[in-house]
C-alpha cells in the first residue's frame, strides 16, 4: 500500500486563517470521502517552530506540533501568509527545502520563501498588495497578476482564497483531474481558475477605481445582450460621448470599449463553465453569434470555449 503524502503547514503567530483553512479543507476531502485511490492519501500536520497553540490574524488559535519533533519525510511544505517577514520561519524553510518534494507559499508566505533564498532565479507571485516587496528580492521574477505560479518544485499563490486554487492544483498533480474535480464539487468551488488568470475580476477592478461609474457597470452587466456603444453609455451618464470617453479612461484606466469587451468575456466565461450552450452565451453576452464568441476566447485564452470548459469546468 502506498504511504500517505505528508503535508506540513508551517505556522507562526498572526498567520492568516484562510491561508491555512482553505487548503486544509482541500487536502482533507480525499481522506474523509474516499476520493483518492488509497484510503489515506494525505497525512496533514500543522506545525510551528515551538509547537502548541498559535494565534491567528482573526484571533482564533491553531494547535500545532513542534516542527523539530516531526518524524518521517515531508512531501509538501506550505508557508501560509500573515507576516511579510519571519526570519526564523524562513531559516526553517531553507533548512527543510532540500529534502521536501514541493515547497509552497500562500499570500505573503512568498516573502518568507524569498527571505529564505528559495525564490532566487524563479518566477513567483504573491498578494497584489505585496508584489513590489517581493520584487525587491534579488533574482525573483514576479508574476504580479497570477493566482498561482509553479516553478519546478516551488509553488507560490496569491492572496487568501488563491490557496484553494493552489491546493486543488497540487491534488490534481498527485491523483489526477477526476479526484480534484470531485473535491471542487464537494466544496462548491471551481476546479481551478487558470494559474495565469488575474487576481482581480474586471468588474471589481474597474468599479473600485471610481464610484461614479458603479451604477453604469451594474447596468452593463445586466444588459450585455444589447447593442452597446459609447453614445449609449454617455447618454446614460448624461455626458457627451467625447467627455464620457475621456472621463471614463481617466477614472478606470480603460477605454469604454475595452471595459465592455472584458465584461462580456468574463460573463461568457462564467456561462461556459456553467454549461450553457454557445448559442445561448453568444446571445446573452452580446457576441451575436458563436463564431464571434470563439474568436473572443481564442484572443483571450488561446483556446476555444469547449476546450476552456474541458480544462476548467
Amino acid at each position: 500500500m502506498t504511504e500517505p503524502r505528508r503535508i506540513v503547514f508551517l505556522l507562526y503567530a498572526q498567520v492568516n486563517v484562510l491561508d491555512v483553512a482553505g487548503p486544509l479543507e482541500v487536502f482533507s476531502q480525499p481522506n474523509r470521502n474516499g476520493f483518492a485511490p488509497q484510503a489515506t492519501p494525505y497525512l496533514i500536520t500543522l506545525a510551528s517552530l515551538e509547537g502548541g497553540m498559535v494565534p491567528t490574524s482573526a484571533g482564533a488559535e491553531f494547535a500545532t506540533k513542534r516542527l523539530d519533533e516531526l518524524a518521517g519525510p515531508i512531501d509538501t511544505l506550505i508557508i501560509p501568509g500573515g507576516l511579510p517577514s519571519a526570519p526564523a520561519v524562513a531559516k526553517a524553510a531553507a533548512r527543510l527545502a532540500p529534502r521536501v518534494r514541493r515547497v509552497c507559499s500562500i499570500c505573503t508566505g512568498a516573502l518568507i520563501l524569498a527571505e529564505a533564498g528559495l525564490l532566487a532565479g524563479r518566477r513567483a507571485t504573491t498578494h497584489w498588495d505585496y508584489t513590489a516587496r517581493l520584487a525587491a528580492f534579488a533574482g525573483v521574477d514576479v508574476v504580479p497578476d497570477a493566482l498561482f505560479v509553479r516553478d519546478d518544485a516551488i509553488w507560490t499563490a496569491a492572496g487568501i482564497s488563491a490557496g484553494i486554487d493552489l491546493a486543488l492544483a497540487l491534488v490534481e498533480e498527485d491523483f489526477g483531474h477526476s479526484v480534484a474535480m470531485r473535491i471542487a464539487r464537494q466544496m462548491v468551488v471551481f476546479l481551478k481558475r487558470p494559474g495565469g488568470q488575474s487576481q482581480f475580476s474586471l468588474p471589481l477592478a474597474i468599479q473600485s477605481r471610481d464610484a461614479r461609474f458603479a451604477e453604469l457597470h451594474a447596468w452593463l452587466r445586466a444588459n450585455l445582450h444589447l447593442r452597446l456603444d459609447v453614445a449609449l453609455l454617455a447618454e446614460r451618464m448624461a455626458m457627451s460621448p467625447r467627455s464620457f470617453a475621456r472621463h471614463y479612461l481617466a477614472a478606470t484606466g480603460q477605454t469604454p470599449a475595452a471595459a465592455l469587451a472584458s465584461l462580456r468575456l468574463e460573463a461568457a466565461t462564467s456561462r461556459v463553465l456553467a454549461g450553457q450552450t454557445l448559442k445561448q452565451i453568444a446571445q446573452t453576452c452580446g457576441y451575436g453569434d458563436e463564431q464571434a464568441l470563439r474568436r473572443a476566447f481564442q484572443r483571450a485564452y488561446g483556446i476555444t470555449p469547449q476546450e476552456y470548459r474541458q480544462r476548467f469546468g
